[in-house]
């Protein structure tokens, strides 16, 4: 679990603010369903269509980066080639989620032995299954976060295969449901994976809820 402090999302403006204190009155709801096991209160499932919408609702950033998480990076290939500049921002580790695919160059020998890199193969289809590697990818971040690193989790434009796996870090170290992750997320950076990976992330939420209330009996 995390303090309310750390699970804040930075937010400027009024309609922002808002949004910001419905994100954070339904993480408190689901921080209390997973310490309490009242299953009276539980978070809710989005249909892939309001998922969707949520995703469209929400306004474009065209930034190289973003940290969308205390120390924790979501951004596109540009950075990730940047070395100099990860450097100047401090990121100990690199998680590639294009591992292998065109353009993008990560590998340990690209980032030497002054940042630990992690490679996931993924392809931006419907129809590649990038479940498999939720949990991986989880402990990666959290291992590095919690030695006190910084996080680059990365594909080739930082809205689809990155931004699915930081979303599934949220949601199994922190216990956020999709949707608060989806809002926290949103603050710094437009998201948006594809069809494909939303219902792998949705199947996501409905298992950790399901884990929830079952371990609650």
């Amino acid at each position: 679990m995390t303090d309310r402090k750390s699970t804040s999302c930075a937010v400027t403006g009024v309609k922002c603010d808002t949004e910001h204190r419905k994100v954070s009155d339904q993480q408190e709801e689901e921080k209390h369903t997973c310490a309490t096991g009242d299953t009276k209160r539980t978070w809710k499932i989005p249909s892939l269509q309001e998922l969707e919408e949520v995703l469209h609702s929400a306004s474009r950033s065209c930034r190289h980066g973003d940290e969308v998480w205390p120390n924790l990076y979501l951004g596109d290939m540009f950075m990730s080639h940047d070395k100099f500049g990860l450097y100047q921002l401090g990121i100990t580790h690199v998680l590639n989620a294009s591992h292998g695919k065109l353009c993008c160059k990560g590998s340990d020998d690209f980032y030497g032995t002054t940042v630990k890199y992690y490679g996931v193969p993924a392809n931006d289809l419907p129809t590649f299954d990038l479940s498999p590697f939720f949990y991986p990818a989880a402990e990666f971040i959290h291992q590095a976060l919690t030695s006190g690193g910084k996080v680059l989790v990365h594909c080739a434009v930082g809205v689809s295969r990155s931004a699915a796996l930081v979303l599934a870090y949220l949601m199994i170290h922190h216990r956020l449901s999709l949707l608060s992750s989806v809002h926290c997320v949103q603050q710094k950076r437009w998201i948006f994976p594809n069809r494909g990976f939303l219902r792998q992330l949705i199947g996501l939420d409905r298992k950790l809820q399901d884990e929830a209330l079952n371990g609650s009996k």
